[in-house]
């Protein structure tokens, strides 16, 4: 695809993808305001938790991916292992570079650079809550970067998919590594339904909705008509985090902006690492985008569970690994337009079949 065709489909894009960053910033201030106006509406979706995941934000979350899980061909699967450099930079990143890099900026930050305004018995707290969220890389919100990217849908998968095994041999090992602590409950019920959520049903309903449609047209012309509707859950699930959090920010904003700063040096640093990574190693677009965004985005749930299970519902490391969760969705938008600018440097742009050749 030309460049110029590139113009014309971004071209064509709705109002809500070609404002996005507008809709997410109004999205931010409603969620703040319904959070202070209409504190009874946002306990009431507070409430609707199993196992730390919030069930109105986890149908939101499903909505947006379903769209890009239609794109999913399982057929193309076994081709992975004929590219697997993709693959290879999002388990470095994640697993041997990114859970001490955070570890290493909290340390610098909260024990030196911040240690005139931060008491010691806080700091440790918002250090461990940063480490938590360092260990956690994404499991569902990436689904959505990548598709604002137009990432390859399966190859995001199968990113995704071996990640997730992982992390269940690795997190709790790590986490207790780096914060000292030996004995460390993973909340496995959280990392179970998240993963059914957020991959395993969105995947079978993408897979039998191709099934119905039947020829690659039909399934295009479908997948055109839906895509709208993931932008908008990804804005009204904007609107939920912010309304469950606005109360914190507006009573912490000093202590949240000082978190904020390791958690922003972290996301754009590890972005530019795998992303440049992957220019260097000449993978294709669609699938260098969404495996930097893997690594630069959180799988917050996992880590407000763990900081809550080890820390306590209201300690310094809950709060850090909820600036985490606020932090998040601007900075994922100004990587996604930033890796949009930047597809025609990468070496062709081939569909989804080429991609894992």
């Amino acid at each position: 695809m030309t460049d110029r065709a590139d113009t014309a489909q971004d071209s064509g894009l709705g109002i809500f993808e070609r404002y996005l960053s507008v809709w997410i910033a109004l999205a931010i201030v409603l969620g703040i305001t319904l959070g202070v106006v209409a504190p009874g509406l946002v306990e009431a979706v507070a409430a609707a938790e199993v196992a730390q995941i919030n069930l109105v934000v986890a149908v939101l979350i499903w909505a947006m991916i379903y769209p890009m899980m239609i794109g999913v061909d399982l057929s193309t699967i076994p081709a992975v292992a004929k590219q697997p450099r993709g693959l290879v930079i999002t388990l470095v990143i994640n697993w041997l570079i990114k859970p001490f890099t955070m570890a290493l900026l909290a340390v610098v930050f909260f024990d030196y650079v911040f240690a005139p305004w931060i008491a010691p018995e806080d700091a440790a707290q918002y250090i461990a809550g940063l480490i938590l969220l360092g260990a956690a890389p994404c499991t569902a919100m990436v689904f959505v970067w990548s598709q604002l990217t137009r990432g390859d849908e399966t190859y995001t998968l199968v990113q995704v998919s071996v990640n997730d095994l992982i992390m269940v041999v690795a997190f709790a090992p790590i986490v207790a590594f780096l914060l000292g602590v030996t004995d460390i409950t993973v909340p496995w019920q959280t990392l179970v339904t998240a993963t059914v959520l957020y991959v395993v049903l969105p995947l079978v309903a993408g897979l039998v909705t191709r099934r119905i449609l039947g020829s690659e047209t039909a399934i295009e012309a479908f997948t055109a008509r839906v895509k709208p509707w993931s932008i908008i859950g990804l804005i009204a699930t904007v609107v939920i985090l912010f309304g469950l959090q606005g109360s914190i920010i507006l009573a912490n904003p000093f202590v949240i902006a000082l978190i904020a700063v390791p958690i922003l040096i972290q996301s754009y640093g590890i972005f530019a690492l795998a992303y440049g990574a992957a220019y260097v190693m000449r993978v294709p677009h669609r699938v260098a985008a969404p495996c930097a965004m893997i690594g630069t985005s959180n799988f917050f749930e996992l880590a407000v569970a763990v900081a809550i299970s080890l820390f306590g519902l209201n300690s310094g490391a809950a709060l850090a690994t909820v600036v985490g969760v606020l932090v998040e969705v601007p900075v994922m938008l100004s990587l996604v337009a930033f890796a949009n600018r930047t597809r025609a440097r990468f070496p062709g742009r081939p569909d989804a079949a080429e991609a894992m050749r």
